[in-house]
C-alpha cells in the first residue's frame, strides 16, 4: 500500500493482502500525524518491509537519518532520493545491512546505479512519466529485462500508480512489487459481474426459502 493512513492500512492488512507499505513526506502530511509517529504504528500492523523517507538531500545527513529510522522496527526500509549523495549514502548503509529504497527514478540509467550501489529496492515513478508523455511501464520492462541479464539482486517496486490498468500492467512486465493508492486498491476488489452474481445467488437462495 502506498499511504501512511494507519486505518487504510488497518482495513487491508485484515484481509492477509498487503506485503508491505510505502509511505513519503507528502503522504505522512496527509495523515495528520508526524514520521515519528505514523511509523511505528505501521510497523506494528505490517511485518513486511514499510518505506519511511529521510528529508536530508547530502550523505551525511542522510545517512544520520537512515539509522534513526533503522533503529524504529526491522522492517523499516530507508527511502533515498536518487541522487548522487543518495548513492553515496546507500552504499554506506548497504555495508551497515540498512535496507534501502531508491525513489524518484525516472530512467533505466538511475535504476542501474541505484543498484550498483547496493539498494535493496528501487522505485520508478510510472504515473509521472505517462504525465510528461514518456513511458512508465516501459521503464519497468526495461528494468526487469536488464537486471535479469545481469543478475542484479535489487527488486523493482514500480510507484505512483494510477489506476488498475497501471496494476496489471506492471505485473505483466514482470515488477518485482507494485506500491498501490488505497482508491486503485479499493477498486482492484471491485467487478460489476462479481456484485450481480453475488445479487443473483442471494435472489435465487431467499427464492427456495419460500
Amino acid at each position: 500500500m502506498d499511504t501512511a493512513n494507519v486505518d487504510e492500512i488497518r482495513e487491508f492488512a485484515d484481509m492477509g493482502i498487503v506485503y508491505g507499505v510505502t509511505t513519503n513526506p507528502t503522504l505522512v502530511a496527509k495523515s495528520g500525524r508526524t514520521q515519528a509517529e505514523v511509523i511505528p504504528d505501521i510497523c506494528r500492523l505490517i511485518p513486511g518491509p514499510v518505506s519511511a523517507e529521510v528529508i536530508s538531500t547530502d550523505c551525511e545527513g542522510m545517512v544520520r537519518e537512515a539509522r534513526e529510522l533503522a533503529k524504529i522496527a526491522d522492517n523499516v526500509v530507508v527511502k533515498i532520493p536518487c541522487i548522487a549523495e543518495g548513492l553515496k549514502a546507500v552504499k554506506i548503509l548497504s555495508s551497515e545491512h540498512i535496507k534501502t529504497n531508491v525513489t524518484l527514478v525516472f530512467s533505466l540509467g538511475q535504476a542501474m546505479l541505484a543498484a550498483r550501489a547496493g539498494a535493496t529496492y528501487v522505485s520508478p515513478f510510472i504515473g509521472r512519466l505517462d504525465d510528461i508523455g514518456e513511458d512508465g511501464v516501459g521503464l519497468v520492462a526495461d528494468m526487469v529485462q536488464v537486471f535479469r541479464t545481469y543478475g542484479l539482486k535489487t527488486q523493482i517496486i514500480a510507484a505512483s500508480i494510477r489506476s488498475v490498468g497501471h496494476v496489471n500492467a506492471v505485473m505483466k512486465a514482470g515488477a518485482d512489487i507494485a506500491t498501490i493508492p488505497t482508491k486503485v486498491l479499493r477498486a482492484l476488489l471491485v467487478h460489476q459481474l462479481t456484485d450481480k452474481g453475488l445479487a443473483k445467488f442471494l435472489e435465487d437462495y431467499r427464492a427456495s426459502l419460500k
